[in-house]
């Protein structure tokens, strides 16, 4: 019987291709109450050894990002739109995304954040609910109802793409400033200055 555990997802078999190749379910790290929460498609081979979303080199380059930013990893939220990682870290399909759809919504409801950042193609899509030119509106921020509530979503290139294509490392510094700008304007200081 699949249910949540506060914002933990547990003993969910809603798709039987991503069941028989996970280790483990995925679920996000950070402040149940963060003003970021980043949103990637799917756990890859070392998130899911590890359990925890976008360790490895994405991890790094989000890290790294993060840091130019003015933030650390411990002040955002780090979730992905599907929590099983899919047979030879292809995309998830249309039809797991929906099966875990609630989860993030409900998962987004509960941290309540400033901003959603999509990272990739895949999440900016899933949220927006539609085709998304992710190089041309990395950093644009958009007003969608998720889960019938007001959100601002931010979109990002995903951080492997700094590494395949070193020209999107200063669009994916730029998209993550503006997050980070967006929510010292609400906050009215540095996520920094509060440690």
């Amino acid at each position: 019987m699949e249910q949540m555990d506060g914002l933990d997802v547990v003993g969910c078999e809603r798709c039987d291709a991503l069941c028989n190749s996970r280790s483990r379910i995925v679920n996000g790290v950070g402040p149940e109450d963060a003003d970021l929460l980043f949103v990637g498609e799917a756990p890859g081979a070392n998130e899911d050894e590890q359990g925890e979303p976008f360790v490895g080199r994405s991890g790094d380059v989000l890290d790294e990002a993060l840091r130019e930013a003015g933030l650390d990893r411990g002040d955002v939220r780090i979730t992905n739109c599907v929590r099983c990682r899919p047979p030879d870290n292809r995309d998830p399909r249309k039809g797991e995304l929906a099966n875990c759809r609630a989860y993030l919504e409900t998962e987004i409801d509960r941290v309540d954040p400033e901003v959603v950042v999509t990272l990739g193609k895949v999440p900016a899509e899933h949220l927006l609910e539609r085709d998304v030119a992710v190089t041309g509106e990395a950093g644009d921020v958009f007003d969608v109802a998720i889960a019938g509530q007001p959100r601002r979503v931010l979109v990002s290139v995903h951080p492997a793409a700094t590494l395949y294509d070193p020209s999107q490392k200063e669009t994916f510094e730029a998209a993550l400033s503006t997050a980070a700008e967006f929510t010292d304007a609400q906050s009215g200081q540095s996520r920094l200055g509060e440690f």
